[in-house]
């Protein structure tokens, strides 16, 4: 190797480490509480001006806005807010991937259709062996059960 290819090694080795990672296209999707048409194209408006968003999709019926482009969940969420209005990340996802659609936490009558709030899987009850034993002391099935009935 010589001294012109050595030169290019290490400024390719330079210049490689000056270049930043490049962001990851990402799909953002907010619930915003919207009334009319107004109030959709000045969300809309907003969340166009927000850097790396290509695209902007409001759905006025279920009051979700989805925001996809080079962008951070985070600035989407901040100029959301901007527009004063009631905003949350899109809490629902389909029933079908919540393990217990119908726990108190996630259903949620202003839902859309075939969905479901997302809720961790602590919200969940699980049965112990407190709670066993007092099932079993209960039962038809144990002649030592409770004769009051």
């Amino acid at each position: 190797m010589g001294v012109e290819g050595t030169l290019e090694y290490l400024s390719d080795l330079l210049s490689s480490a000056k270049r930043k990672k490049k962001k990851q296209i990402q799909t953002v999707s907010l619930k915003i509480r919207m009334d009319c048409e107004g109030c959709a194209r000045k969300v809309k408006s907003v969340l166009s001006g927000v850097k790396g968003a290509k695209s902007v999709d409001v759905d006025l019926k279920q009051q979700k806005v989805t925001v996809t482009g080079y962008v951070e969940p985070k600035k989407v969420l901040k100029a959301a807010q901007s527009t004063k209005k009631k905003v949350e990340m899109w809490p629902y996802v389909p029933y079908t991937l919540v393990a217990n659609p119908y726990v108190a936490q996630a259903y949620d009558k202003k839902a859309p259709p075939n969905m479901v709030r997302s809720v961790p899987n602590t919200a969940t009850v699980t049965e112990t062996t407190v709670d066993d034993s007092y099932t079993t002391m209960f039962s038809d099935e144990n002649p030592n059960a409770c004769s009051i009935m």
